[in-house]
């Protein structure tokens, strides 16, 4: 009976798994193109960085899935956390030389009040993801999904840097503010890059 319960305990955490990696999918393919088109328009280092992230987030959501429909063995864990932290290192490798080309050229990014409105809704529907994650993930002791929910964590430092950047920038005039808000954003990138590498699943 106890096997029973459990089995099926264990296949519910897997569902809710795997409900919370498509419910971040839909979310961040929608995030992605509104970032990527509206910081294309405002020459906004940081929105297309933020944009870029949440394709990243995109795949490492997919990777959950695919972990998830397999069997759960170790092997198959630890190359799941892999692919997470390699998009990782090249979502913060893209972002950190775009950032530093746009602080060398100084260039101006344009006020974006879609970008903003982005960031704060990244900052309402992101926190929920991401506790619900990271307590499914330490339920059923994967370090993977773990890993998955500090991906949405920091999707909301992100969203909270590239708010205050754009507002910055369109505030006070602080051109400098985009490209640096990019560069803390790739630093960020490349921490939970490591950490995933790693398995670090505090």
């Amino acid at each position: 009976m106890s096997n029973s319960i459990s089995n099926s305990s264990s296949g519910s955490l897997r569902k809710l798994a795997l409900w919370l990696a498509y419910a971040t999918v839909t979310w961040n393919v929608i995030e992605c193109i509104v970032a990527v088109s509206a910081g294309a328009i405002a020459s906004s280092k940081a929105l297309v960085g933020f944009g870029l992230d949440s394709a990243v987030e995109v795949l490492s959501a997919l990777v959950i899935v695919w972990q998830l429909r397999g069997e759960l063995t170790e092997e198959r864990e630890k190359r799941a956390l892999r692919l997470i932290a390699i998009s990782f290192f090249v979502l913060a490798f893209y972002v950190f030389v775009s950032s530093v080309i746009g602080l060398v050229s100084q260039s101006e990014a344009e006020t974006s009040l879609v970008g903003m409105a982005l960031a704060v809704a990244s900052l309402i529907v992101m926190p929920v993801l991401a506790f619900f994650k990271r307590r499914t993930g330490k339920a059923m002791s994967s370090t993977t999904v773990v890993a998955d929910s500090k991906q949405t964590m920091l999707c909301i430092y992100l969203s909270v840097i590239l708010l205050v950047g754009l507002v910055l920038d369109a505030t006070l005039g602080w051109w400098w503010a985009d490209p640096i808000a990019a560069i803390g954003i790739a630093v960020l990138a490349a921490n939970e890059g490591r950490e995933a590498w790693m398995g670090d699943d505090d």
